[in-house]
């Protein structure tokens, strides 16, 4: 009777690299220093990543803090968004998922066992006959091992600036909202003015009406000039809370913490303008965009590069270990071991790789177009932001300096005339409307001008959004068809 023993052991020195972790990779906040130091620059303001109970906590604290502060300015809600915003913790979190599939391609594949039994049941062979294992180790991936590396390496660092541009885009964002929601109130108050004069007027006719002194059409324009502006006021007025509750939802505030308050005016206009002469070099330098771009290029290069390496062989596999046989027969048993080595791959008989080396091809074309396109599009983007900058400056400036000076200045004399009864109560009115109207346009003005200056960091760091928020338009106190006589 023959008994045989079979046991493939796979080689150690695979176990043992395959036990190697990066200690960069397996931190709990990995890569978050490079997003935080780059928001830094860009914003000056502090960034968290709560990834615990404590961490939540002293954010919570510290955003209570924040918009207890009145009014929140600014600085103050872009400081609140960093902090508060959930869904830049979820981005983070994304940070964290790069983080661990770069740690675990620093680890090799696991070994296959199989382990199988012959003979079962076989009294006379002492219940089994044969015991088969097998262990078996992919030699390719050990020789792609290093590439496989790099290329998760290249994709997280391209991970961590994907995560900063997100920070640079909540903090755009809610710069924007700030603008849009103060000078959506600020027009709200030069409409309520402007109501009172129509308010004023309208009243005056229904009293000349009951004189004679007025006609029944001119006393229904000027009702229906009332209450189209109480219409118009109340359109602001819902725009204006629509614009505080998007900065609340990038600021991440719910309950309680949604009765912060904002100011009623956006500040005057600086003294000068910022030179930024040398915007487009800077934005080329400085666009995290432009370096995320860059770092798939290169990510794509590496695995065109494997691919490449890879394209005839597949899958390559060694089996590794010893045989040991017993045999007993006339009650002495013989054992003898052996060494024993088995290599398993694939032959490319069907699938010779091209197709595969073709799509590599075609995705380091692609991603070196984009690289290009985003080249191109930061210049102009650059740009373009400074344009806007310097233009609304300019047309802020002519409002304020020439436009509403006239039309107080007309007011002035509408005054003057009128107390010397030159002038009716009518003309007044309109000229109050006229500068109210002035007035607006040159809120809205200044407002563009602030936008167009919250543009500029995005230009030239990145995270500017592709749609940005548009301005908030409100109706005039003078598109009515209304008027005095």
């Amino acid at each position: 009777m023959t008994i045989t023993f079979k046991f493939i052991a796979t080689l150690a020195l695979p176990i043992a690299l395959g036990g190697c972790v990066s200690s960069e990779y397996a931190k709990s906040d990995a890569g978050f220093t490079t997003v935080s130091n780059t928001a830094a620059i860009a914003t000056t303001k502090q960034t968290v990543w709560v990834q615990n109970r404590v961490q939540a906590q002293s954010v919570s604290a510290q955003v209570k803090t924040l918009i207890a502060k009145k009014p929140v300015d600014v600085e103050t809600a872009v400081q609140v968004a960093l902090l508060n915003n959930r869904g830049l913790q979820a981005t983070y979190a994304d940070l964290g998922d790069s983080a661990a599939d770069a740690w675990q391609s620093t680890m090799l594949l696991n070994p296959t066992v199989s382990i199988g039994l012959t003979g079962i049941g076989t009294p006379e062979l002492e219940a089994w006959k044969t015991i088969e294992g097998m262990v078996a180790t992919n030699i390719l991936a050990l020789a792609t091992h290093k590439k496989n590396v790099e290329i998760a390496d290249t994709r997280f660092r391209q991970a961590q600036l994907s995560a900063a541009v997100a920070t640079l885009q909540v903090a755009a964002d809610t710069r924007r909202a700030w603008i849009n929601a103060v000078a959506a109130w600020e027009n709200v108050s030069q409409l309520q003015r402007a109501q009172a004069a129509a308010d004023a007027a309208s009243e005056l006719a229904s009293k000349l009406g009951e004189t004679g002194a007025m006609t029944k059409g001119s006393q229904a324009r000027e009702h229906v000039f009332a209450a189209e502006l109480a219409g118009q006021t109340a359109q602001a007025r819902l725009a204006a809370r629509l614009a505080k509750e998007e900065l609340t939802r990038l600021m991440g505030l719910w309950g309680s913490s949604t009765n912060y308050q904002i100011p009623n005016s956006l500040p005057p206009l600086p003294k000068a303008l910022a030179k930024r002469d040398t915007i487009e070099a800077e934005a080329l330098q400085k666009r995290v965009d432009l370096q995320v771009a860059k770092l798939e290029l290169a990510a794509t290069a590496k695995s065109y590069g494997l691919t490449d390496a890879t394209r005839y062989v597949t899958d390559l596999e060694i089996l590794t270990g010893f045989e040991t046989e017993r045999e007993i027969e006339d009650q002495e048993k013989n054992v003898d071991t052996t060494g024993q080595v088995e290599l398993e791959f694939v032959i490319p008989i069907f699938d010779t790789g091209r197709a595969r080396l073709r799509k590599a091809e075609l995705a380091y074309m692609r991603a070196a177009n984009l690289l290009a396109e985003k080249a191109v599009n930061v210049r102009s983007e650059a740009r373009s932001a400074y344009e806007a900058y310097r233009s609304n400056y300019e047309i802020a400036k002519h409002y304020r300096n020439s436009v509403v000076p006239l039309r107080t200045k007309i007011e002035e004399e509408s005054l003057l005339t009128y107390n010397a009864m030159i002038t009716n109560t009518f003309e007044l009115l309109t000229d109050t409307r006229e500068k109210i109207n002035s007035t607006l346009l040159s809120v809205n003005a200044k407002r563009d001008f602030w936008l167009a200056n919250a543009n500029l960091m995005p230009a030239i760091y990145g995270g500017g959004s592709s749609e940005a928020p548009g301005p908030i338009e409100t109706a005039s106190a003078s598109e009515s068809g209304g008027g005095g006589h």
